[in-house]
Protein backbone atom coordinates (compact mmCIF):
# COMPACT_ATOMS: atom_id res chain seq x y z
CA UNK A 1 0.00 0.00 0.00
CA UNK A 2 0.92 3.35 -0.76
CA UNK A 3 0.76 6.79 1.10
CA UNK A 4 -0.60 9.99 0.11
CA UNK A 5 1.31 13.27 0.47
CA UNK A 6 -0.72 16.63 -0.07
CA UNK A 7 -0.07 20.15 0.16
CA UNK A 8 -2.72 22.41 0.59
CA UNK A 9 -3.05 25.48 -0.94
CA UNK A 10 -5.85 28.28 -1.40
CA UNK A 11 -5.74 27.35 -5.05
CA UNK A 12 -3.94 24.38 -5.50
CA UNK A 13 -3.16 20.74 -3.96
CA UNK A 14 0.13 19.73 -4.38
CA UNK A 15 0.30 15.78 -4.64
CA UNK A 16 2.82 13.17 -4.00
CA UNK A 17 2.83 9.73 -3.35
CA UNK A 18 5.35 6.73 -2.23
CA UNK A 19 6.81 3.75 -3.76
CA UNK A 20 5.39 0.57 -2.54
CA UNK A 21 7.98 -0.01 0.46
CA UNK A 22 7.16 3.52 1.84
CA UNK A 23 11.11 4.80 1.37
CA UNK A 24 10.47 7.48 -1.15
CA UNK A 25 7.99 10.35 -1.99
CA UNK A 26 7.20 11.47 -5.46
CA UNK A 27 5.76 14.12 -7.10
CA UNK A 28 2.34 13.64 -9.01
CA UNK A 29 0.38 16.44 -9.66
CA UNK A 30 -0.98 19.61 -8.62
CA UNK A 31 -4.72 19.88 -8.14
CA UNK A 32 -6.08 23.07 -9.64
CA UNK A 33 -8.93 25.12 -7.41
CA UNK A 34 -11.55 27.29 -8.48
CA UNK A 35 -11.34 29.00 -5.12
CA UNK A 36 -10.09 28.06 -1.32
CA UNK A 37 -13.69 26.94 -0.61
CA UNK A 38 -14.41 24.47 -3.52
CA UNK A 39 -13.72 21.13 -2.26
CA UNK A 40 -15.70 18.49 -4.18
CA UNK A 41 -13.79 18.92 -7.51
CA UNK A 42 -9.93 18.50 -5.36
CA UNK A 43 -11.61 15.52 -3.21
CA UNK A 44 -13.21 13.76 -6.40
CA UNK A 45 -9.40 13.92 -7.57
CA UNK A 46 -7.99 12.53 -4.95
CA UNK A 47 -10.17 9.62 -4.77
CA UNK A 48 -9.10 8.70 -8.15
CA UNK A 49 -5.49 8.60 -7.14
CA UNK A 50 -6.37 6.73 -3.82
CA UNK A 51 -7.57 4.14 -6.61
CA UNK A 52 -5.02 4.19 -9.29
CA UNK A 53 -2.24 4.09 -6.41
CA UNK A 54 -3.62 1.58 -3.58
CA UNK A 55 -3.30 4.48 -1.07
CA UNK A 56 -4.04 3.69 2.90
CA UNK A 57 -3.04 6.67 4.28
CA UNK A 58 -3.12 10.49 3.92
CA UNK A 59 -0.41 12.74 5.36
CA UNK A 60 -1.76 16.06 4.91
CA UNK A 61 0.50 19.39 5.27
CA UNK A 62 -0.32 21.50 8.52
CA UNK A 63 1.00 24.76 8.18
CA UNK A 64 2.21 25.93 11.18
CA UNK A 65 3.78 29.28 12.12
CA UNK A 66 7.34 29.17 12.62
CA UNK A 67 6.89 29.83 16.44
CA UNK A 68 4.65 26.70 16.70
CA UNK A 69 1.38 28.61 17.11
CA UNK A 70 -1.70 27.85 14.84
CA UNK A 71 -3.48 30.52 12.34
CA UNK A 72 -5.93 30.65 10.03
CA UNK A 73 -4.16 28.38 7.27
CA UNK A 74 -4.26 25.60 10.34
CA UNK A 75 -8.01 26.50 10.53
CA UNK A 76 -8.50 26.19 6.96
CA UNK A 77 -6.45 22.81 6.76
CA UNK A 78 -8.50 21.41 9.51
CA UNK A 79 -11.51 22.15 7.49
CA UNK A 80 -10.42 20.43 5.04
CA UNK A 81 -9.37 17.17 6.75
CA UNK A 82 -12.72 17.52 7.96
CA UNK A 83 -14.19 17.56 4.64
CA UNK A 84 -11.19 13.98 3.81
CA UNK A 85 -12.66 12.21 6.81
CA UNK A 86 -16.51 12.23 5.75
CA UNK A 87 -15.40 11.32 2.20
CA UNK A 88 -12.54 8.89 2.93
CA UNK A 89 -13.84 6.92 6.15
CA UNK A 90 -11.56 3.90 6.30
CA UNK A 91 -8.24 6.12 5.19
CA UNK A 92 -6.43 7.43 8.05
CA UNK A 93 -6.09 10.99 7.64
CA UNK A 94 -2.85 12.50 9.22
CA UNK A 95 -1.66 16.22 9.88
CA UNK A 96 1.51 16.73 9.29
CA UNK A 97 3.97 19.90 10.51
CA UNK A 98 5.04 21.49 7.23
CA UNK A 99 6.90 24.55 8.54
CA UNK A 100 9.71 25.03 5.69
CA UNK A 101 8.59 22.57 3.07
CA UNK A 102 7.62 25.31 0.50
CA UNK A 103 10.68 27.20 1.10
CA UNK A 104 12.87 23.85 0.67
CA UNK A 105 11.09 23.36 -2.71
CA UNK A 106 11.81 26.73 -3.53
CA UNK A 107 15.35 26.08 -2.88
CA UNK A 108 15.76 22.59 -4.89
CA UNK A 109 13.74 24.14 -7.69
CA UNK A 110 16.40 27.80 -7.60
CA UNK A 111 19.33 25.38 -7.34
CA UNK A 112 17.99 23.11 -10.13
CA UNK A 113 17.97 26.56 -11.90
CA UNK A 114 14.06 26.89 -13.04
CA UNK A 115 12.91 30.10 -13.95
CA UNK A 116 10.32 31.72 -10.94
CA UNK A 117 7.35 30.88 -13.82
CA UNK A 118 8.23 27.40 -14.26
CA UNK A 119 9.13 27.13 -10.19
CA UNK A 120 5.47 28.50 -9.71
CA UNK A 121 4.15 25.87 -12.05
CA UNK A 122 5.67 22.82 -9.62
CA UNK A 123 6.07 24.44 -6.22
CA UNK A 124 3.09 22.68 -4.85
CA UNK A 125 4.01 19.42 -6.13
CA UNK A 126 7.41 19.66 -4.95
CA UNK A 127 6.21 20.73 -1.39
CA UNK A 128 3.96 17.76 -1.29
CA UNK A 129 7.45 15.40 -1.66
CA UNK A 130 8.62 17.38 1.06
CA UNK A 131 5.81 16.71 3.35
CA UNK A 132 5.69 13.02 2.69
CA UNK A 133 9.91 12.34 2.39
CA UNK A 134 9.75 13.92 5.96
CA UNK A 135 6.63 11.53 7.55
CA UNK A 136 8.11 9.27 5.61
CA UNK A 137 11.65 9.66 6.77
CA UNK A 138 9.94 9.27 10.61
CA UNK A 139 8.63 6.56 10.36
CA UNK A 140 11.83 5.15 9.23
CA UNK A 141 13.39 6.31 12.25
CA UNK A 142 10.89 5.08 14.58
CA UNK A 143 10.96 1.73 13.11
CA UNK A 144 14.77 1.99 13.66
CA UNK A 145 14.27 2.84 17.19
CA UNK A 146 11.90 0.22 17.86
CA UNK A 147 14.52 -2.06 16.52
CA UNK A 148 17.16 -0.88 18.81
CA UNK A 149 15.05 -1.43 21.82
CA UNK A 150 14.71 -5.00 21.34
Amino acid sequence: MRILGLDLGDRTVGVAVSDGLGLTAQGVEIIRRNNPSEHKQSLGRIAELIEEYGVDTIVLGYPKNLDNTEGERCEKTRIYKEYMERRFQKIPIILWDERFSTVAANNRLMDAGLSHEKRKDVIDKMAAVFILQGYLDSLRIKNEKEKDEI
